[in-house]
């Protein structure tokens, strides 16, 4: 399962929209819960069951759903779901424990809706570069088409009603994916996010929640919910990421004029070990490549484009590579073949 999406990168890692240099990706994701009916975090396994086959009725009476790939979680093994969480389809926790649960990708990637996650309904949409309004027009059609034959627990006093408090009222969390090395490198990094924290906003890692950060990469999004508009978290997370994205810049710039020699030799051996090297763990990859992502924005290496580095970001995780390979491979094997991969995209590229 999933063998032709790992041939092809994801449409929100295509280098393409605003700052795209800077954001991969922005994520708007709505916590919807089915009226009259316990929430998956209480529910017995009836109940959940009872929601797979609400959800089974509406992709059947709606075309755009239809026309996605919808998956039961009985049907997707160990590998699939890493894959999937590799990809940003699905939350990390989303398939453990319990499988009464489902998916449902579009068939351009750009929308997923996990059901019986921590909500009922959990509907995802992703664009590439900066574009908040765009995922949530998505996020909001689907959302739409669903609620047209299934109705959402709404309170008229506290809006949507959803299993986490913390997520009430438009049950929406809007997240920039954003790369930050000149921050990293100038040790300036904690300073921004404390200033990021303090503006209602939370940082985490490649992976959201609980995750770490690799390769200088940062989510941010909103912590609030309830008592804010939609319009006013999309206008929050533009205006901290725009601000975020000028502070890169200084960074960027500072660097240049204090250690050019160094930051260029660092790009410059990054792309050197990608090019030539035999073993490469992911978290190397994702790392080196943070250095080279840098040397294409600041136009020392200027051969490579941004979506052949985001289609080797993705390609180089663990469970992407074996289904690229279509096989399973232990993990010396992984960073074996990791650097092979590695090695055959950059060929066709510069010295």
């Amino acid at each position: 399962m999933f063998d032709k999406m790992a041939e092809t990168p994801a449409a929100w890692l295509s280098g393409q929209g605003e700052e795209a240099l800077v954001v991969l990706s922005t994520r708007i994701r709505l916590a919807r819960n089915v009226a009259g009916c316990r929430y998956p975090t209480t529910a017995d396994t009836d109940t959940r069951k009872r929601i797979i086959s609400y959800f089974d009725s509406v992709v059947t009476r709606t075309s755009s759903l239809s026309e996605g790939q919808y998956c039961k979680a009985t049907d997707i093994d160990n590998l699939d779901r890493d894959f999937l969480v590799e990809r940003h389809l699905i939350s990390p926790v989303f398939l453990n424990g319990d499988l009464s649960k489902a998916v449902l990708i579009g068939r351009n990637e750009q929308l997923s809706i996990m059901v019986n996650e921590e909500d009922h309904l959990r509907i995802q949409a992703l664009s590439s570069g900066l574009d908040p309004q765009g995922a949530f027009d998505l996020a909001m059609k689907y959302e739409g088409e669903i609620g047209r034959h299934l109705e959402y627990d709404y309170d008229r006093d506290f809006g949507f009603l959803t299993a986490c408090p913390t997520n009430a009222g438009t049950g929406m969390r809007a997240s920039v994916l954003i790369h930050l090395p000149g921050l990293v490198l100038t040790r300036d990094i904690d300073k921004v996010i404390s200033r990021i924290t303090r503006s209602g906003l939370i940082v985490r890692g490649f992976y959201g929640e609980g995750s770490d950060v690799l390769g200088n990469l940062f989510q941010v999004s909103n912590q609030n919910t309830l008592g804010l508009s939609e319009a006013d978290i999309i206008s929050r997370i533009t205006k901290v990421t725009r601000e975020i994205i000028e502070e890169e810049a200084k960074a960027r710039n500072r660097l240049d004029d204090e250690a050019a020699d160094m930051i260029e030799d660092k790009i410059w051996r990054a792309y050197g070990i990608l090019k030539h090297a035999r073993v490469l763990t992911s978290e190397e990859v994702m790392n080196l490549l943070s250095a080279v992502r840098l040397g294409h924005a600041m136009k020392i290496i200027d051969f490579l484009d941004v979506a052949l580095i985001n289609e080797i970001l993705l390609l180089s995780q663990p469970a992407h590579l074996q289904k690229y390979y279509k096989t399973e491979m232990d993990q010396s094997r992984r960073d074996f073949v990791r650097a092979q991969m590695v090695r055959q995209k950059l060929r066709k590229v510069g010295p």
